[in-house]
């Protein structure tokens, strides 16, 4: 099922790319522009990430995690994703 209709971003992609280390919506569109054009998908992901999609949830006990090595290489963020994932919160 696509989560991100804008760029075609599958719930299967959002959990392999979670399962890989990007662990919050912000990571998720870092990698994969989702939730960075309309933002309609931004509560979807977070559900997503809610349930546990492999992530370590060290965020939530106030120790920031690092970002994985298969992640630093991602050039696909987009400026905008920053203001529509705080929009959301």
């Amino acid at each position: 099922m696509y989560v991100c209709s804008c760029f075609g971003i599958t719930e299967t992609e959002v959990r392999a790319h979670a399962d890989a280390g990007a662990c919050t919506p912000r990571r998720i569109a870092s990698v994969s522009k989702a939730g960075t054009d309309c933002g309609s998908c931004v509560r979807r992901i977070q559900s997503i990430l809610g349930r546990g999609a492999g992530c370590p949830r060290r965020e939530l006990l106030g120790e920031p995690a690092e970002v994985p090595a298969a992640l630093t290489g991602a050039t696909s963020a987009v400026a905008p994703a920053d203001e529509v994932l705080a929009e959301a919160a």
